[in-house]
């Protein structure tokens, strides 16, 4: 089994300085100085494998997007039904625990912000959530094959659970003592319910 290339561990060890700093300062306040420092790099060296921070930043959106999917899968493999998957979807996704990261969380709504703000970013953004939404629908139209029942609804309902996620993050990181504790996946699950026709818990 080959050893990962230094090359690849030093750009993910930047990649992961990037998030621990934009969490404690914002991506703006994120310098190559303070990234470099994190990494345990000098700045040069960082320059070697990153020309710009916005490159860095188009990297950490990728390796987010991949970390929360690889969370999704570990929480999915002991899951045999469609309803099962999707209920470790949502708590993948929502609740918190082992594997919970509050720094990703936050690093996440950061590059939604600056999404808005670089066209660059938007698209590397864009193709995360693209990729999110067709695992939702996938795992909703497996629950909904699995009672045999019609799936018009699905695209939305997608939606609808994406928009909660993203929601729930940025409160999460801005607002942390003002929300009930463990109400993001309930009110998933509590939504998915409904559109199944399931009677409320």
């Amino acid at each position: 089994m080959s050893r990962r290339s230094n090359t690849a561990q030093r750009r993910a060890e930047i990649v992961s300085a990037l998030l621990a700093v934009m969490a404690e300062h914002g991506y703006e306040k994120a310098s190559i100085q303070l990234i470099a420092r994190k990494a345990g790099l000098t700045p040069g060296l960082l320059h070697y494998h990153f020309k710009t921070k916005s490159e860095i930043l188009l990297e950490l959106v990728k390796t987010l997007a991949s970390l929360s999917r690889q969370r999704y899968l570990d929480f999915a493999a002991p899951a045999s039904s469609a309803d099962e998957r999707l209920r470790a979807y949502i708590n993948a996704r929502l609740a918190t625990g082992p594997g919970a990261d509050p720094a990703a969380v936050a690093a996440w709504v950061i590059i939604g912000a600056e999404a808005v703000r670089q066209a660059d970013v938007r698209l590397v953004y864009q193709e995360a959530v693209r990729a999110e939404l067709a695992l939702i629908e996938a795992l909703l139209a497996a629950c909904f094959a699995e009672r045999q029942q019609p799936a018009a609804s699905i695209p939305a309902l997608a939606a609808a659970l994406l928009a909660l996620s993203e929601g729930a993050f940025q409160l999460a990181s801005a607002a942390p003592e003002a929300m009930p504790v463990g109400y993001a996946a309930t009110m998933a699950m509590a939504l998915v319910g409904q559109a199944l026709g399931q009677p409320p818990d």
